[in-house]
């Protein structure tokens, strides 16, 4: 049997680079930086579902703690003259008091825009719940997904899986659509995974997506870190 590693760990410090960045003097302090982390992103994952976002990321400073969400929909996230965003960062705080009574760092929020949707597994793997969502039949979806991934000049691979009660069948089972290359075992190659679940009445379909962009390189990844 093979060993199935997840395509985002297993590139790390190689041309990828830790989503939560930052350092603890000692174990009560790395303890409960984690737990703010944890506490964050299930929150963040549940307050902007449906807003399309890809990511999140941590940093922290000796006086901040910044929090970098990336969306293909940042109109929704920040809201109309920033007010949605105010409300976010609050809500993050009461959070974070919840999480660490004691922390009394400054909390920030950067949002950021996904400028290629279609090349952003996350995005995609949302793309096809919404669309599975809305009772179109999932072989439909996935066609039209994964051409809609292959139209975009940078994807040169994409690989969608689902399963669950597909159609509301009785038995659950599995289906795949691959299209172009998806080299797992390359390190340099890029290749962005993500998994989303699809609410249904009948219950839950798991969502996979793998997208494959091309090779990146030391010198192009030293490029990326520097800017």
């Amino acid at each position: 049997m093979t060993h199935i590693v997840h395509p985002y760990a297993h590139r790390l410090g190689i041309i990828r680079d830790w989503k939560s960045r930052w350092f603890a003097l000692d174990k009560k302090q790395y303890r409960e930086n984690l737990k703010v982390d944890a506490a964050i992103r299930t929150f963040l994952t549940k307050r902007l579902r449906g807003t399309h976002t890809s990511g999140i990321e941590i940093e922290r400073t000796a006086t901040e703690l910044r929090i970098f969400v990336h969306t293909a929909r940042p109109g929704l996230v920040i809201g109309r003259s920033g007010e949605n965003a105010t409300k976010l960062r609050n809500e993050i705080a009461r959070v974070v008091r919840e999480a660490a009574p004691s922390h009394n760092r400054t909390i920030k929020l950067d949002i950021t825009e996904i400028r290629q949707p279609e090349t952003d597994a996350a995005v995609v793997a949302y793309m096809v719940a919404e669309g599975l969502e809305k009772r179109m039949p999932f072989r439909r979806v996935l066609k039209q997904t994964a051409e809609k991934v292959m139209a975009v000049r940078e994807v040169a691979g994409v690989r969608i899986s689902v399963g669950g009660r597909l159609g509301g069948a009785e038995m659950s089972r599995s289906e795949t659509i691959k299209k172009g290359r998806i080299p797992l075992q390359t390190f340099r190659a890029d290749i962005d995974f993500a998994h989303e679940k699809a609410y249904l009445p009948y219950g839950v379909i798991g969502i996979k997506v793998w997208i494959y962009r091309g090779d990146q390189h030391a010198a192009d990844t030293n490029a990326h870190r520097a800017a």
